[in-house]
C-alpha cells in the first residue's frame, strides 16, 4: 500500500498531510473534518474534496498542522490536500484543474506580514497630526 506525504504552508503556518488508500476520512489534528470548525475554515478546506468527490472518496488523509492563526491554517491544509491527492493519483487533468480553480491548491501563497516599521503603531499606520 502506498503513502504520500506532502506538505503545505501559508504564513506562519505549516500542514503535513499523509494520503492512502481508504475510505474518504479526513483527519485534522486526529479531529474527523465534519467536527472541525469554524465552519468558514472547514469550508475553505474542503474546496480539494469537493471539486473531485470520486477520487476523494478512494482515500483517508490525515493531516497535522500547527503554527499561524485558524485561516492560515485552513489554506496550509487545503494545499496539503491537494498536493497529496495529486501526487497519490499521478494525474496531470487534476492538476490542471485544481491550478485553474485557484493556483493557491497547489502552490504555498508567499505573502508575510510587513515589518513594524518606527514611527507608527504597524507597518503602515502612522500617528496622525492634528494642526491645531
Amino acid at each position: 500500500m502506498e503513502n504520500v506525504n506532502t506538505s503545505g504552508k501559508r504564513k506562519t503556518a505549516i500542514a503535513r498531510a499523509v494520503v492512502k488508500e481508504g475510505t474518504g476520512r479526513v483527519t485534522i489534528n486526529k479531529v474527523p473534518i465534519e467536527m472541525y470548525n469554524p465552519e468558514l475554515a472547514r469550508l475553505k478546506i474542503q474546496e480539494p474534496l469537493n471539486l473531485v468527490p470520486d477520487k476523494a472518496s478512494k482515500v483517508d488523509i490525515r493531516v497535522n498542522v500547527s503554527g499561524g492563526g485558524v485561516m492560515g491554517q485552513a489554506s496550509a491544509v487545503r494545499t496539503a490536500i491537494a498536493r497529496g491527492m495529486v501526487d497519490f493519483f499521478k494525474d496531470d487533468e487534476m492538476k490542471a484543474m485544481f491550478k485553474e480553480y485557484d493556483r493557491t491548491l497547489l502552490i504555498n501563497d508567499a505573502r508575510r506580514k510587513l515589518p513594524k516599521k518606527p514611527m507608527g503603531p504597524g507597518a503602515r499606520a502612522r500617528k496622525q497630526k492634528s494642526y491645531r
